[in-house]
């Protein structure tokens, strides 16, 4: 349970990190591009979910986050974390959510930087919290396959 611990404090800390910078250096109406055509950095606020769906229900995904945290935590042992794995799976997804929870707390909304598009078509925006629970919930898909 320690490692599981110590990743989510890491993504979480680094998350807000990224995301203090992007607040302090990015203005919300100047993208900072890295590769022409394909990717910059964004200061965009989003109050929904995924994809900005369920926007302007931040209080509701507020209350969902902490009580999916809560649930992590309460049935971790369930989750295999004694496999390596699956503990650091479960580590960034618990440490994107409280990344994410502390923004809907703080700010009333989520800070979202990186934009990736190709031409007219943009990737919705996203942070590290978003990644890592992603990649998270991937990495928990395969070691469950592969563990059957």
């Amino acid at each position: 349970m320690k490692r599981v611990g110590v990743i989510a404090v890491l993504i979480a800390v680094f998350d807000q990190l990224t995301k203090w910078l992007v607040v302090q250096y990015i203005s919300p109406a100047q993208p900072v591009p890295v590769i022409p055509d394909f990717f910059q950095l964004v200061h965009w606020r989003n109050t929904g979910a995924a994809w900005g769906i369920l926007q302007d229900y931040n209080i509701v995904l507020a209350i969902i986050s902490v009580l999916t945290v809560l649930g992590l935590y309460l049935f971790r042992h369930t989750f295999g974390i004694e496999r390596p794995a699956a503990g650091r799976a479960l580590g960034l997804i618990a440490g994107g959510i409280i990344g994410n929870v502390i923004d809907r707390i703080r700010l009333h909304s989520v800070v979202d930087f990186l934009d990736f598009y190709i031409g007219a078509y943009h990737w919705p925006a996203f942070n590290v919290a978003d990644s890592a629970i992603c990649v998270g919930v991937i990495l928990y898909f395969i070691v469950s396959w592969r563990n059957q």
